[in-house]
């Protein structure tokens, strides 16, 4: 088994490697779901040769109205968050005893301490933002609960550190009127 996913395995690695970084004022792709397109289709590929479910990491192509039409946009941040988290899982459940993926990669201990604490950052904002969309239908659409999910939710492409995220949690949480115990339920921290 190992062998027949090892290429679709590399294949995810350089997607992540090709990507283009989420920077500010650019957290999303319009038009151009080329990428989205390749990675979904290679989660496929790899459900098939694998017969396991990997469909949480697909990514989504989104519309929105712009200049009275509309536009096919999907966010950065999610799209390189659902890729590393693939490829984290694979590597747990066929390479963990190979090389850390992108290791081998040239760059200085400083950089990939920063990658390594960027891509767990990721995998965390992929944590909460699934937690999220979990806890969401348990609250009516008009209660303050609710409400600060969904503005946190929304708000997820923004942070780019575990302390940006609690920061948000407790800032979102005092305009709400939710306190610290509250927010830390709703989100099972």
């Amino acid at each position: 088994m190992k062998n027949t996913i090892r290429p679709i395995y590399s294949e995810l690695q350089g997607y992540l490697s090709q990507a283009p970084e989420a920077t500010s004022g650019r957290e999303r792709i319009y038009d151009d779901t080329s990428l989205v397109d390749q990675l979904n289709s290679s989660i496929d590929e790899l459900q098939q040769v694998s017969q396991k479910d990997y469909s949480r990491y697909k990514e989504v192509i989104r519309t929105t109205e712009w200049n009275r039409s509309m536009r096919k946009y999907f966010d950065l941040l999610s799209y390189r968050s659902k890729l590393g988290g693939l490829i984290s899982r694979l590597y747990g459940e066929y390479f963990s005893d190979e090389i850390v993926p992108f290791s081998s990669m040239p760059s200085t201990v400083i950089n990939q301490h920063q990658s390594q604490n960027q891509f767990q950052s990721q995998n965390i904002i992929l944590e909460l933002h699934e937690r999220i969309i979990l806890e969401m239908p348990k609250h009516t659409e008009s209660t303050k609960e609710r409400k600060f999910l969904e503005k946190l939710k929304s708000s997820l492409s923004t942070v780019k550190s575990i302390t940006d995220i609690l920061a948000m949690a407790l800032k979102l949480g005092g305009e709400f009127g939710l306190d610290p115990v509250t927010i830390h339920k709703l989100l099972g921290l």
